[in-house]
């Protein structure tokens, strides 16, 4: 019959590229916000999720809720400012597949007012920190014998502020800039190896790291003006960008920043 279409003989391969079935995941920040609920997406995609965060009662409740919908997690209690540890923790896995960059911290402030201490604190987290894991989750994926069959993939989990400026968050806007370099780099050096690696760049998502500054009425409403779309974002908007620049559905995407802004940097 015309006009109907026969849903069962149709070509579902590109459902199929979503999926990232028998894969090792790990995210960093995994315990709250951004983090679990791209824990629990890639988990639901198929993946074997290894969640990493210094909050063992936050991990937790994120493994509960992947063991809940019957999706495998482990849980890793880490400090990624220790690089030691890191090194450690994370050369013990099995193996490694998938990596999301996800631990970072925003103190803002007028750029006159910044002290030394909250400089080299952000400093530390959002560039030394995530460069430090971001090299080691590399050695790790290069361990696998089939690396160069079945790829890998990393997302950093930059910012909207990795692309434009803000009046008190210079600091902010500095790391999140050098993370859309480091993006950049890592994937034209790691391309030879298999490896893709991409950004996704969030505007204001409610996370428990934004509730403070957003429960002020006068700087909710500046922000959901800068949003031609008229709102804040969710992470499970920002969850499902990982998930696809995860899976081989985004095969010949590398070096991207894949902006979930709403369109603030379009303007």
């Amino acid at each position: 019959m015309k006009g109907v279409i026969d849903t069962d003989s149709m070509d579902h391969s590109a459902l199929s590229k979503h999926r990232l079935d028998d894969l090792v995941a790990l995210v960093t920040g995994a315990g709250r916000g951004l983090g679990a609920e791209t824990a629990v997406a890639l988990s639901e995609a198929g993946a074997e999720v290894v969640l990493l965060s210094r909050t063992l009662e936050d991990l937790e409740r994120v493994a509960n809720r992947i063991h809940s919908r019957g999706g495998v997690a482990k849980i890793l209690v880490c400090d990624v400012t220790d690089a030691e540890a890191v090194r450690s923790q994370l050369m013990a896995l099995k193996r490694l597949d998938v990596f999301v960059n996800n631990t970072g911290i925003n103190i803002p402030e007028p750029f006159l007012d910044v002290s030394l201490a909250h400089l080299d604190l952000q400093i530390a987290l959002n560039v030394r920190a995530a460069f430090v894991v971001a090299q080691t989750a590399v050695r790790k994926m290069l361990e696998a014998s089939d690396r160069r069959e079945c790829g890998g993939a990393i997302i950093n989990i930059t910012s909207q502020m990795g692309h434009v400026g803000a009046p008190q968050r210079a600091v902010y806007c500095m790391t999140k800039h050098a993370f859309e370099g480091l993006t950049k780099a890592m994937a034209v050096e790691l391309a030879p190896l298999n490896i893709r690696v991409n950004a996704v760049a969030p505007t204001f998502i409610d996370t428990p790291m934004t509730a403070p500054f957003l429960a002020k009425p006068e700087f909710r409403d500046w922000v959901t003006t800068r949003i031609p779309l008229g709102r804040l974002g969710t992470p499970a908007e920002v969850a499902a960008a990982v998930v696809f620049l995860a899976s081989p559905a985004s095969s010949l995407i590398t070096g991207a920043s894949l902006l979930v802004d709403g369109g603030w940097t379009a303007q």
